[in-house]
């Protein structure tokens, strides 16, 4: 399940492990103008854990979801 809010600054995505066994905390994705976070809330270190990608490591995280095994560089498009 994940649900999608908009704020003044920024598209709020919230992804929420649904099952039976070893659910893992909501995942927070905030997508700004210019970068992206993600966050999730480690019980262990009682902490929230953040990772800052940029649009272009977004984008090429996006295209490698669908490749195999390689190392990629993406042009632009002509």
């Amino acid at each position: 399940m994940f649900s999608i809010e908009h704020d003044f600054d920024s598209t709020v995505i919230t992804l929420v492990d649904e099952g039976s066994a070893h659910l893992q905390e909501d995942v927070i994705i905030n997508a700004f103008e210019d970068c992206v976070t993600v966050e999730q809330y480690d019980a262990r270190a009682d902490a929230v854990r953040s990772v800052t990608l940029s649009r272009a490591q977004l984008r090429d995280l996006g295209a490698a979801l669908d490749l195999p095994e390689g190392v990629y560089r993406l042009r632009a498009n002509r």
